[in-house]
């Protein structure tokens, strides 16, 4: 098996049924929207409040890894709602929730009836790690790009 940084980004032949790639996009496009809405553009740019927390995570260069952060979410979020370079930007998404997970609430629970947790991280998490595997299925500007 050769590699092909065309198939890993844009991927190969269209997968599955009409329908499960419609459930793909109405996930892709919810989870990319709310990441980026909801979490990632609020951050950009970082703020010095943002900053001084990625720095208490104990990163060097934290301006540097807030901007990644809030990137990841913001731009990753765009992209991964239209389906364009969907395995990068859920790679780049799953970094961050990774962090966000086991080491902003490293020391919270899984759940919680109020307060933090890393539920939310957690279950973000999951979902880009179904687009990392699965890419943007066949509604997706990806797919306009896919050789079968």
């Amino acid at each position: 098996m050769r590699f092909d940084p065309h198939h890993l980004l844009f991927g190969g032949a269209a997968p599955g049924a009409p329908l499960a790639d419609a459930g793909l996009a109405v996930a892709r496009v919810s989870a990319g929207l709310m990441m980026a809405l909801g979490h990632g553009l609020g951050k950009l740019p970082p703020s010095p409040g943002f900053v001084g927390f990625v720095e208490g995570m104990g990163f060097p260069s934290p301006l540097l890894f807030a901007w990644l952060a809030a990137l990841a979410e913001a731009a990753g979020g765009l992209l991964l709602a239209a389906g364009l370079f969907t395995r990068p930007a859920a790679a780049a998404i799953l970094g961050a929730m990774a962090v966000a997970a086991f080491i902003a609430h490293g020391g919270d629970p899984v759940f919680a009836t109020s307060g933090p947790s890393k539920e939310l991280p957690l279950l973000y998490g999951a979902v880009m790690l179904t687009f990392l595997l699965a890419g943007c299925g066949r509604y997706g500007v990806d797919a306009l790009f896919r050789r079968d």
